[in-house]
């Protein structure tokens, strides 16, 4: 695999103690301004891919490349390159929001009157301007994600690494926090690697995912591709009052693995519901039967990591004892990353 994308795992291998290997040859490659999704059982591995990504863990094999840098020979450069925003909450709650991000500017090298001016401006981009001065511990979830997301940037990375950032979030602070996401990417290109456990984040707000499982990738591709593997969208046709039996005009269609009739409705089950309706409707209507409805139902991510893992993804698992250990690691790694 050439390391042309803004993120390269190549046969990433982890083995701790000689005798558990927590990823075994895990390989892919997120281009430059996407948005990747990693998913995962507890103890599948994704902690410690993160890690080794991101510079807080050396792989025992294989390499990671960040931003066509190989992370085991450049780690602090590659810090310097990435922001990660943890699960844990990392801002320090006896500054101000604004003394937050001097601070973390000057950890990482910039100059006073640089370090006020981006401040100043991340505040205001993350509708933080009236909370500014108060303590950090004063803010509610929705605000201090906001606060450690302008933490991450405050060094304008290339790369944004997100660790189930919207955790404990209430609908409307997760959409909020994933509208300031999109923004960022749009406006300036950024890479965003993120791990969730809302499995409608990673539906609606990722161009690609990757599942792992006992330390081995298990699937990937865009959340359409992963719900196609199923082979089960399932597209209500239904008919004007009184047309003549569609089934066998239906049945012949591409795609299309059972029809059944209820009354004027038709419920066929098919590997892609988004060919299959134009030709549907097409077919109905030079067999004389007006079309006078097209509902289409895909199969969920949920669905998807069932079929995948074996397992339930279940949103209330919390980290097990070797993500808390790795988690230690990477908060030590990147603020070393910022002297």
């Amino acid at each position: 695999m050439q390391a042309s994308g803004a993120i390269v795992a190549e046969d990433l291998v982890k083995v701790y103690g000689g005798k558990v290997t927590a990823v075994d040859g895990v390989s892919f490659e997120v281009p430059h301004g996407q948005i990747f999704g990693f998913l995962g059982p507890n103890g599948a591995g994704k902690t410690t891919t993160v890690s080794m990504l991101s510079a807080g863990l050396r792989p025992t094999g294989g390499r990671a490349v960040i931003d066509g840098l190989e992370v085991s020979q450049n780690a602090e450069a590659v810090k310097r390159r990435i922001g990660v925003i943890f699960q844990e909450s990392t801002a320090d709650g006896d500054l101000t929001g604004r003394e937050n991000l001097e601070v973390a500017s000057g950890t990482y090298g910039i100059s006073r009157s640089e370090g006020h001016f981006r401040a100043k401006t991340l505040i205001e981009e993350m509708h933080l301007s009236d909370a500014a001065d108060r303590y950090a511990k004063t803010y509610s979830g929705g605000m201090r994600r906001r606060l450690e997301l302008a933490v991450g940037l405050v060094h304008r990375p290339k790369i944004l690494f997100l660790d189930e950032p919207t955790l404990g979030l209430d609908p409307q602070g997760r959409a909020g926090f994933w509208g300031f996401v999109q923004k960022l990417r749009a406006e300036t290109g950024m890479t965003v690697f993120v791990t969730t456990h809302y499995l409608d984040e990673a539906d609606t707000m990722c161009d690609r995912i990757a599942i792992i499982d006992h330390g081995k990738i298990v699937a990937r591709g865009t959340p359409n591709e992963l719900k196609d593997k199923l082979g089960g969208d399932v597209v209500t046709v239904k008919t004007a009052a009184g047309a003549s039996d569609m089934s066998e005009v239906i049945r012949p269609l591409a795609g299309v693995s059972a029809v059944q009739r209820q009354g004027d409705s038709y419920r066929v089950k098919c590997t892609s519901g988004e060919t299959l309706v134009p030709l549907a409707v097409e077919a109905c209507y030079r067999a004389g039967a007006g079309v006078t409805g097209v509902t289409v139902k895909r199969p969920s991510l949920d669905e998807v990591f069932l079929e995948f893992t074996g397992r339930e993804f279940r949103e209330e698992e919390g980290p097990t004892a070797t993500d808390k250990a790795v988690m230690m690691q990477r908060v030590r790694g990147a603020l070393q990353g910022r002297r």
